[in-house]
């Protein structure tokens, strides 16, 4: 039997990083998206051009890559008063987690992939999630995304699983991982087509890709970089 996996695919780092780490252990791999009325909206067109991109370099995933979705959510804008969804400042808000983070964000999207997947006959759902160096968001955290797991494969009547490769490694390790699955030709894609920059930036060239370079997203990723790059050179 073929096995096949349904990645959330934003065109962000850590949703390509997840993407060649299923592409390295499925048969088939699709891709699905969300378009929620994001300000960094610029993102959906990063996903496209990193597909090609990795269709490009890697031959063999190329062959494995199917069908990419993308969905529209825009119900979810329209209850979030968030940095993402709004003009609202980046901030710590008083809930004590940052104005970025959008309530229900990543459980609407495993239930919509979930659906996508039943229709599809595919039980595997890959998401780049991680608790070890993020921005606090509780719908990230490895024990939601369990019990997220057990209620699709109980509403669904079938055994869902939801692969969170990146769970417990920091951005460091992300990057290392990048060079593990793909060497040098991996990690050029993601600086070079992938996009994480909240604002949506796109105009600056850093090491470590395009972005802001200030916002929490950029913050992340850079010293992710810097501190990759550093060990590399010991």
């Amino acid at each position: 039997m073929t096995q096949s996996a349904l990645v959330l695919f934003s065109g962000g780092q850590d949703s390509t990083v997840c993407l060649a780490w299923a592409l390295s252990r499925f048969d088939h791999v699709e891709t699905i998206g969300f378009d929620y009325g994001q300000s960094h909206v610029v993102e959906l067109e990063c996903r496209e051009n990193v597909r090609k991109a990795l269709c490009d370099a890697f031959p063999d995933w190329a062959k494995k890559l199917g069908e990419d979705h993308v969905l529209s959510l825009p119900t979810l804008a329209q209850v979030s008063e968030t940095a993402l969804t709004r003009d609202v400042a980046i901030e710590m808000g008083d809930n004590g987690l940052p104005t970025t983070f959008v309530p229900g964000r990543n459980l609407l999207f495993f239930n919509y992939a979930a659906a996508l997947g039943y229709r599809r006959g595919i039980t595997s759902l890959v998401g780049g999630m991680c608790e070890t160096d993020y921005s606090g968001y509780p719908d990230c955290r490895d024990d939601t995304l369990s019990a997220l797991e057990t209620a699709l494969s109980l509403g669904m009547d079938r055994p869902f699983t939801i692969e969170r490769p990146l769970m417990w490694i920091d951005k460091a390790q992300t990057w290392a991982l990048a060079e593990e699955l793909g060497g040098p030709e991996l990690t050029e894609v993601i600086i070079e087509h992938s996009h994480t920059c909240y604002r949506g930036t796109r105009d600056q060239r850093h090491p470590w890709g395009y972005g802001c370079n200030d916002c929490p997203a950029c913050d992340l990723r850079k010293k992710g970089y810097t501190t990759w790059q550093a060990s590399r050179a010991k």
